[in-house]
C-alpha cells in the first residue's frame, strides 16, 4: 500500500478522521449562499501600532526567531522517537514530548504573532540530519504550541501539501496546488471560523520566485478608513465568497459575508479579492458598481509597497502568521526540472474556537 512522505497509508488517513470524531457539519442548504451572520458595528477609529504597521516600522529581527542550541536538540529527540517508533504523525502531541525549550520558544513565538509584527520565520529544521517524515512529524507536534490543529479540506486533512499540481487555477482547484501568484489574503475567507494561526514548514523552496509577503490588515482598514471611507462602509455589508468547491455534496457553492466585521473589541477581516469576484461569477450575478470599486480600492491599497514586508521562506524554516490580523501573499514561482528539487511546503492551521472541522 501506498505509504505517504508524513509516514500515513489513506486508509490511516480514513480511520484516524474517525478516531477525532470529526462530525460533517450541518448547514443549512440554500440554492445560492451559505450565510454567515454580519457584525453589527463598523470601526471608524483609526488604530495605532503595533497592530497597524508599515514596512518601515519593522526590522528583521521583528519577524526572525532562532532556535536555542537547546531547542535543536529537542527536535533531534523527537526525530529520532519518531523514527524509532513509526505511526500516524495525527498521534504526535506536543503534550507528550518532554521539550521544555521548545515549548517555551513556541510561547514566545505565539506573543510575537498576538502582539508583536504577528508573523515570523524560525529557523531551522535539522534537515541533513534527519528522514524528512520524521520532520514533518516535528512540525505537527510544534505547531501545537500555538493552538489545536484543525482541518485544511472540507474531507478533513490535517496536514496539507503546498506544491504545484500542474493544475491550472481554476474553479476547484486551490492556488495553493499550482504556481500562480496569490495576491494578499487570508486563509479560509469564507469559512464560518477561520483559522487563528498558520504554520509552514519549508521541505524545498522554488527555483526562483515564490516569495512570501506580509501585511498589516489593520493597516489596511487604516487606509480604507482615510482615502475611501465609503466604499470601505460597503465592505461590511454582506458580499459573494466562492467556497472552492470545499462543501458537502448539493450544498451552497458560494458563501455570504462580509470582508470586514467589528464586534466593539476587535476586527475581523475576511480578505480574499480573487475569491469574491469569483463568488459573484459562480452564482452567475453581476458584481454591484460600489463592490467592484471597493475591491479595486483594496488591491491599490495592498499594492504599496510601504504595506507589506517580504520574508523568503528557505529550506528548513518554519513560518507562522496570525491569519485574523496580517495578510499574506506568494509571488508566482518557477520551479527546477527536477522532481526532488520543486517546491514543497507542509501546511498546518490552528484554532482552539469552534470544531476540529474544515469549516468550525
Amino acid at each position: 500500500m501506498h505509504r505517504s512522505m508524513t509516514g500515513e497509508t489513506p486508509c490511516d488517513r480514513a480511520a484516524l478522521r474517525g478516531f477525532f470524531c470529526f462530525p460533517t457539519p450541518r448547514f443549512e442548504l440554500m440554492p445560492v449562499t451559505h450565510h454567515v451572520t454580519a457584525a453589527a458595528g463598523m470601526l471608524t477609529d483609526v488604530v495605532p501600532a503595533p497592530l497597524a504597521w508599515k514596512a518601515t516600522d519593522l526590522s528583521v529581527e521583528d519577524w526572525s526567531v532562532a532556535l536555542s542550541p537547546e531547542s535543536i536538540a529537542e527536535i533531534g529527540e523527537m526525530a529520532k522517537r519518531f523514527g524509532t517508533s513509526p505511526g500516524p504523525y495525527l498521534l504526535r502531541t506536543a503534550s507528550a514530548q518532554d521539550a521544555p525549550h521548545l515549548a517555551q520558544c513556541m510561547v514566545e513565538v505565539r506573543d510575537r504573532l498576538d502582539t508583536g509584527c504577528g508573523f515570523c520565520v524560525i529557523d531551522g529544521l535539522p534537515m541533513d540530519q534527519y528522514p524528512v517524515p520524521d520532520l514533518v512529524a516535528c512540525f505537527w507536534v510544534i505547531g501545537q504550541w500555538l493552538g489545536r490543529p484543525v482541518a485544511q479540506t472540507w474531507q478533513g486533512d490535517m496536514l496539507y501539501e503546498v506544491t504545484d499540481t500542474g493544475e491550472a487555477y481554476r474553479y476547484g482547484v486551490r492556488g495553493s496546488r499550482t504556481r500562480v501568484e496569490l495576491f494578499f489574503h487570508t486563509d479560509n475567507a469564507f469559512g464560518r471560523s477561520p483559522p487563528h494561526y498558520v504554520g509552514l514548514f519549508c521541505r524545498q523552496p522554488a527555483l526562483e520566485g515564490g516569495i512570501s509577503r506580509f501585511c498589516s490588515l489593520y493597516t489596511l482598514h487604516n487606509r480604507l478608513l482615510e482615502r475611501y471611507p465609503e466604499l470601505l462602509a460597503r465592505l461590511y455589508q454582506p458580499l459573494l465568497f466562492d467556497r472552492q468547491g470545499e462543501h458537502a455534496e448539493g450544498a451552497a457553492p458560494t458563501a455570504e459575508m462580509p470582508f470586514f466585521a467589528y464586534d466593539g473589541k476587535r476586527l475581523q477581516a475576511r480578505v480574499n479579492v480573487s475569491l469574491v469576484r469569483k463568488g459573484y461569477d459562480v452564482a452567475g450575478r453581476d458584481i454591484p458598481k460600489e463592490l467592484d470599486d471597493a475591491l479595486d480600492a483594496v488591491q491599490e491599497v495592498l499594492s504599496a509597497a510601504d504595506m507589506w514586508v517580504e520574508a523568503p521562506l528557505e529550506r528548513g524554516q518554519l513560518q507562522y502568521l496570525n491569519n485574523l490580523d496580517i495578510g499574506h501573499y506568494r509571488s508566482g514561482f518557477t520551479d527546477s526540472a527536477s522532481p526532488q528539487s520543486r517546491r514543497h511546503l507542509y501546511r498546518t492551521w490552528h484554532r482552539d474556537v469552534g470544531q476540529q472541522t474544515y469549516d468550525g
